[in-house]
């Protein structure tokens, strides 16, 4: 699923302007990424949390050069979903 299928989606059942839907999602989004950057977490109860992990220093190797290499500590966003959501999903989904 696509921003622009979250969109019609969106605008299908609430039966707002697409306009609108587009910004409010889009501004929805730059809030979360706002939040993440100032190492600030984002709550969503029955959804789940945008959360910042941090990734330690590590060792790692350049094949095509041979060569070792350290990659510094950094940190990445990362999403946990909720319980309730996860085993929704879980029930949901079949292989």
């Amino acid at each position: 699923m696509t921003k622009a299928d979250i969109v019609n989606e969106i605008s299908k059942q609430t039966g707002i302007e697409k306009v609108t839907v587009k910004k409010t999602v889009e501004a929805f989004m730059e809030s979360i990424k706002g939040s993440l950057q100032k190492n600030d977490n984002v709550y969503l109860r029955g959804f789940g949390s945008f959360i910042v992990k941090k990734r330690a220093e590590k060792t790692a190797r350049n094949i095509s050069k041979n060569t070792t290499i350290i990659i510094p500590e950094h940190f990445i966003p990362a999403f946990k979903p909720a319980k309730i959501f996860a085993n929704a999903v879980k029930k949901k989904v079949k292989k």
